[in-house]
């Protein structure tokens, strides 16, 4: 109809204005990551596996914690007829170590959650220092202020967490009989939670632990041949079988070597 004015249309935004950052964190484009290292030394630069888990933050959780139970062995103690057993870490730790790393991380770094495994303990590390004015020891006192709070919602309706600041508490009451406690480092724009390995042997200094002379040339001969019998260990230490019996006790409740095997299939191993 002539002199009929149009009306003016605001134009649609593109759809993926309509979500926060929040979204990406959920979905399969998740650009973060979690990487586990699974290491043979203590000092994590001989790898024996490693593993990098994507996809939303659910998913990476899932999986990243599947792998970790693969990584958290069973000991067993036999007593007369029964058995007890003894995982390397409690499984509540490991949970509430993943999480408490997937919620408090800074989202701005582009970088991945990187997960040490070695024998003596598992760090997990997380982008970003505590929010100012915290320190570790209000972390451990339960103390807990957000940096993710739309995310740790979306936990806690999923039952996921409590959001009571216990998740920490948690893990150090889980240490509470073992000797060795779990450690908080923090630095400005990292926070890494070390849980250590129930099941490993105090790491001691060799010279605090009344080392003798024929400790050390077992030592020296299983570092030159990776192995040992008793036989060859005999020949060289030249002892009786008994003495030899006493003496390897002693070593590896020191923890300086390692016996596999019975019998025949006995074997010495320096650790």
């Amino acid at each position: 109809m002539g002199g009929s004015a149009e009306k003016a249309t605001t134009p649609a935004l593109p759809l993926f204005r309509l979500f926060t950052n929040l979204g990406p964190l959920l979905s399969d484009q998740c650009t973060h990551s979690i990487k586990v290292a699974v290491f043979s030394d203590e000092a994590n630069t001989v790898f024996r596996d490693r593993k990098e888990f994507t996809g939303s933050v659910f998913t990476q959780m899932e999986e990243a914690y599947a792998y970790l139970q693969l990584c958290n062995q069973n000991r067993s103690v036999i007593d007369g007829l029964s058995r007890k057993d003894y995982l390397d870490y409690p499984k509540d730790a490991l949970r509430e170590a993943l999480i408490n790393a997937l919620i408090h991380r800074d989202y701005s770094f582009s970088g991945s959650i990187i997960i040490n495994v070695n024998d003596q303990c598992m760090e997990f590390i997380s982008l970003g220092g505590l929010l100012p004015g915290l320190l570790p020891a209000d972390i451990r006192n339960g103390i807990s202020q957000l940096r993710n709070r739309k995310l740790a919602d979306v936990f806690h309706r999923l039952n996921l967490i409590e959001s009571y600041g216990t998740g920490i508490r948690r893990i150090f009451s889980l240490y509470d009989q073992c000797q060795i406690k779990p450690d908080i480092t923090v630095t400005p724009n990292s926070f890494k939670l070390t849980l250590p390995n129930m099941n490993a042997r105090p790491q001691q200094n060799p010279s605090s632990l009344g080392v003798t002379a024929q400790m050390r040339k077992v030592v020296d001969y299983l570092l030159i041949n990776q192995n040992a019998t008793d036989s060859e260990l005999q020949q060289t230490l030249k002892v009786k079988k008994t003495r030899l019996f006493t003496l390897m006790n002693q070593m590896e409740s020191a923890g300086l070597i390692r016996i596999d095997g019975r019998g025949k299939e006995k074997r010495y191993r320096v650790l």
